[in-house]
C-alpha cells in the first residue's frame, strides 16, 4: 500500500493562555471552529519531555475557508518554557506559518486594525507581495495570496505553508521533497531581502528555497488542506541553536508541522529508507476525545519536528451524535464538501 497526503492539517501553537490565544486568533485568522478539544497527558511523548508524563489543554481549530488549522497547545503540568533568546529567520525550526489571503493589502490594514504588529506589503523573490504578522506572544506569521480556497475567500485564511529554517538546505531538502513530495523549486535566491528586513535576522545574508508540490494532494481532506509550499532559510551568519533547543515539545512557539496523511505503515517504511526513521508511533487508534487516529513524529536533520496523522474518526456535530469514521473509506478521495462544512455547526463566534 502506498502512502497519500491530503496536506498541511495543522500547525501546532504552544502557549501559556490557551483562551486568550485561541481569542486572537479567531479574531485575526477566523480560525474559529474547533475539530476538537481536549484535556488530557501525553505519555507517547516522553522521548520529548524529559522522560516524564506531562498533562496538557489543547485545541484543534481550522478556518473554513480552506488550509490547515492550528493545534493551540498548553500544558497543565509545568509552566512552558520560552526560548532563550527570540528567534532569527534562518534559526532551525519552524520560523512561520504561511496563511493565505484573499488580498495581502486587505490582510494587512484588518491585522493593522485590531492592533497587531504588521510588517508594509512587499514582494518576493517571486515577484508575490506577502506580509509578516506578529502575535502578541511573539510568533511570527506570514500572510501570502492564494487563488485556493475551500469556501469563499477570506480575509485570512488558513495554513497554507511553513518557513523552515536550517543549518544546511542541502542536507534538509532530500526530506521535503522526496518524502513530503515538495518536488517543484518555486526559486532558489541567496542575498538579503527586501521583504524580510523587519524580521528579526532578515537583514542579513540568507539562502532561501521556496518548495511547492507538482502533483495534487489527495485524501479526504485535501479540498479542505488545499496546495502547500516549504520554504527552506538557512543563514549565512554564525551558528545558533535550534528554536526548540533544550526546550521541550509543547514548549512556548511553533512545536511541529503535522501532514494530514493515509498509508502510516507505508509511510513508515519510506521514512525509515530516507534516514528519518519514526521517533514517536501511536501504532493504534489513539483516543483525542471525540477524535481519534494514528499519529507518528520524525525529525528533519535539526530535529525539527514533522508529525503526521492518519484521521480514523472525526465528531461533527456532538450534540446530534455525528461523527465521521474514515476507516473504511478510499484513501485517494476527497470527502464531499457538504460533510466538512458541517463542521460549521461548532463554529465558536
Amino acid at each position: 500500500m502506498n502512502y497519500t497526503i491530503s496536506g498541511i492539517q495543522q500547525i501546532g501553537v504552544g502557549v501559556s493562555d490557551l483562551s486568550a490565544a485561541w481569542e486572537w486568533y479567531r479574531k485575526a485568522f477566523g480560525m474559529d471552529v474547533p475539530v476538537f478539544q481536549e484535556a488530557a497527558e501525553a505519555p507517547l511523548m516522553v522521548r520529548y519531555t524529559g522522560g516524564e508524563v506531562h498533562s496538557r489543554n489543547a485545541v484543534l481549530a481550522i478556518n473554513l475557508s480552506g488550509g490547515g488549522g492550528f493545534e493551540i497547545w498548553q500544558y497543565t503540568s509545568r509552566v512552558p518554557a520560552a526560548p532563550a533568546s527570540a528567534p532569527e529567520i534562518g534559526d532551525p525550526g519552524v520560523f512561520a506559518p504561511v496563511l493565505k489571503t484573499r488580498a495581502t493589502q486587505e490582510a494587512h490594514d484588518h491585522l493593522t486594525a485590531i492592533g497587531a504588529e504588521v510588517s508594509r506589503p512587499t514582494p518576493g523573490p517571486d515577484g508575490v507581495e506577502r506580509i509578516f504578522v506578529t502575535d502578541p506572544y511573539g510568533n511570527v506569521f506570514q500572510v501570502a495570496p492564494s487563488k485556493e480556497w475551500f469556501g469563499s475567500p477570506a480575509v485570512v485564511g488558513g495554513v497554507s505553508g511553513a518557513m523552515i529554517g536550517c543549518s544546511s538546505i542541502e542536507r534538509t531538502l532530500p526530506l521535503y521533497r522526496d518524502v513530503l513530495g515538495y518536488d517543484t523549486i518555486v526559486y532558489d535566491e541567496r542575498g538579503s531581502f527586501p521583504d524580510l528586513v523587519s524580521l528579526r535576522g532578515g537583514a542579513g545574508e540568507l539562502r532561501r528555497v521556496l518548495l511547492a508540490h507538482s502533483a495534487p494532494r489527495v485524501g479526504p481532506f485535501s479540498e479542505l488542506m488545499g496546495p502547500s509550499t516549504i520554504e527552506l532559510v538557512e543563514s549565512s551568519g554564525p551558528s545558533r541553536p535550534a528554536i526548540f533547543a533544550d526546550r521541550y515539545w509543547g514548549d512556548l512557539g511553533f512545536i511541529h508541522l503535522c501532514f494530514d496523511v493515509r498509508g502510516m505503515d507505508a509511510l513508515a517504511a519510506r521514512c525509515a529508507t530516507a534516514s528519518h526513521p519514526f521517533t514517536v508511533d501511536s501504532a493504534q487508534t489513539f483516543d483525542m476525545g471525540d477524535a481519534g487516529g494514528r499519529f507518528s513524529y520524525v525529525e528533519d536533520p535539526d530535529g525539527t519536528l514533522i508529525e503526521f496523522v492518519e484521521t480514523h474518526k472525526l465528531p461533527v456535530f456532538k450534540p446530534l451524535g455525528l461523527g465521521l469514521n474514515l476507516t473504511r473509506r478510499p484513501a485517494d478521495r476527497a470527502l464531499p464538501s457538504w460533510m466538512i462544512r458541517l463542521l460549521g455547526l461548532t463554529r465558536v463566534k
